[in-house]
């Protein structure tokens, strides 16, 4: 078990965008969350046959890792929605979760792609967070979303 919480959320309008934060967000089953870029199909990966792409999350301890490898990035460049902290987020693929009282079900780890480097420009990037650049989630049960609230799991599926 772990005693998590959500510490920041980040939406982009439209691909290519920069990340706004938010105090809070709806999160809308099987869409993703209100205002962001894949929830409206505006994603630079929206596309109905790369599977669900509702929602990322990332641990803040990587991001932290990765600024103490000397990768000066913030959260909102790692393009992730959901910032945790004291959360294992590689534990939670094909697991269920609560982040407040939105049910999530962890889908596959978000390795980072190449596109981080040509959109934040920030060398080492890509490779800085292989293992470590959070998870991809399906909203299973939408609702509000607000920095503070915790993340629980619930079961395997």
């Amino acid at each position: 078990m772990f005693a998590g919480r959500l510490v920041a959320i980040y939406v982009a309008p439209v691909a290519g965008a920069p990340m706004q934060a938010r105090p809070s967000v709806n999160a809308l089953t099987g869409v993703g969350l209100d205002g962001d870029r894949y929830a409206t199909g505006l994603g630079t990966y929206s596309d109905p046959n790369r599977g669900p792409r509702d929602v990322t999350l990332i641990e803040r301890e990587a991001v932290d890792a990765v600024r103490a490898d000397g990768v000066a990035i913030t959260e909102a460049d790692t393009r992730r929605n959901l910032v945790t902290e004291g959360v294992p987020l590689n534990h939670l693929v094909a697991q269920t979760f609560r982040v407040g009282a939105v049910l999530l079900r962890g889908l596959r780890l978000s390795e980072p792609c190449v596109y981080l480097e040509q959109l934040t420009k920030i060398d080492g990037a890509r490779s800085a967070f292989v293992h470590r650049g959070g998870l991809r989630a399906t909203i299973i049960e939408g609702g509000e979303l607000r920095i503070g609230d915790p993340v629980t799991p619930i079961h395997s599926l």
